[in-house]
C-alpha cells in the first residue's frame, strides 16, 4: 500500500490519510484518521468502523430504512468537509458510515 493522499482539517484536530493499491475510483482506500493530541492508543482501543462508498448517499440512507435498517446518522456533510456521509447501525449495533466517493 501507498499513501494516496492527505487531508489536514486544523479547524476540526484531525487529519486524514488514504492508503491503498491503485487510484480511489477503481480500488479500496483504507482512510485512517489522526486525532490531533492523541500521542498513544492501547492495543485494541480506537478501531471506529469501515465506510461504504456510494455516489447517491441520500437514496442508499433510504434504501437502507426501507428494509427496517436504522439510520443513525442522517445524509448530510461531514464536519469540516463537503463529503456527505451517513451512518447506518449494523446488526452488532456499531455505526457503518456510507459515503459519496472517498473525498
Amino acid at each position: 500500500m501507498k499513501l494516496l493522499r492527505k487531508r489536514d482539517v486544523p479547524d476540526e484536530k484531525y487529519t486524514n490519510a488514504f492508503l491503498g493499491f491503485g487510484p480511489e475510483d477503481t480500488n479500496f482506500a483504507l482512510e485512517l484518521t489522526y486525532n490531533y493530541g492523541v500521542d498513544k492508543y492501547d492495543i485494541g482501543e480506537r478501531f471506529g468502523h469501515f465506510g461504504i462508498a456510494n455516489e447517491d448517499v441520500y437514496k442508499l440512507a433510504e434504501h437502507v430504512k426501507s428494509k427496517g435498517g436504522n439510520i443513525t446518522r442522517e445524509p448530510g456533510p461531514v464536519k469540516g468537509g463537503s463529503t456527505i456521509i451517513a451512518f447506518a447501525q449494523d446488526l452488532m449495533a456499531t455505526g457503518l458510515p456510507l459515503s459519496r466517493g472517498l473525498r
